[in-house]
């Protein structure tokens, strides 16, 4: 199925009522290349494309414009997804997390000898000071951040460990926000721009909230609210 294009009009009194900005949402990864593999092997493109598409959803019920990309799964250059959204008003990378190979250990999962690690939880934000809006970018994940943890979710300190493969920085550690100057979907965005890990899909009991279709609308409704503060 093709990348497709939410365009909601509205009546005059709902349009006074509210701002509207104009979203583009990316799928974290792509079929041939799906990311980590879930605790109970599911890959992590299927989470991303899920959590994705209802965070349009939801945007476009609130009014604003929505653009998805990557939802075909096909293989796309990292560096050519964002520039899709040039002249948009912010671009979010949906993804769902993993830890490193250290921490990872082996069940048996319906016959399957699968990886998960216990150990971390929670969500963590990512933004890039080599993106020519760094600071409107660090805005919208901070107040990302901030909307999650009202509505209940906590943040992971996982990524600013010392440790090989991590050590990123905070932007912002009460929020939950990270730099990551190098990853190219963010760098190679002309607009504000942020990646988001929902969850760490290799923690067994958080994969089970990741599926939980009431937990994901509690986290879209943050994110909703969260676009509308930082681009109201």
């Amino acid at each position: 199925m093709p990348s497709w294009r939410f365009v909601l009009f509205l009546s005059p009194w709902l349009t006074s009522a509210a701002f509207a900005a104009s979203v583009a949402v990316d799928v974290g990864h792509y079929r041939e290349k799906p990311g980590v593999i879930s605790a109970r092997g599911v890959t992590e493109f299927e989470y991303n494309l899920q959590l994705a598409r209802e965070v349009v959803e939801a945007l476009q019920r609130a009014g604003h414009e929505m653009l998805l990309i990557g939802d075909d799964g096909l293989a796309e250059k990292l560096d050519a997804r964002a520039p899709r959204a040039d002249g948009w008003d912010l671009f979010i990378s949906i993804h769902h997390d993993s830890v490193q190979p250290p921490f990872l250990s082996d069940w048996d999962f319906e016959g399957v000898t699968l990886q998960y690690s216990d150990r971390f939880s929670g969500f963590s934000l990512f933004v890039s000071r080599l993106n020519g809006h760094a600071d409107a970018s660090l805005k919208c994940a901070s107040a990302i951040g901030a909307a999650l943890r009202g509505a209940g979710f906590a943040r992971s300190r996982y990524h600013a460990d010392p440790i090989v493969g991590e050590d990123r920085p905070f932007a912002d550690e009460v929020n939950g926000v990270h730099y990551f100057d190098d990853l190219a979907v963010l760098r190679t965005a002309n607009i504000p721009a942020l990646l988001f890990e929902a969850g760490v899909i290799v923690n067994r009991d958080e994969e089970l909230r990741m599926r939980n279709p009431a937990v994901r609308k509690k986290m879209v409704d943050a994110i909703t609210n969260a676009v509308g503060v930082c681009l109201g």
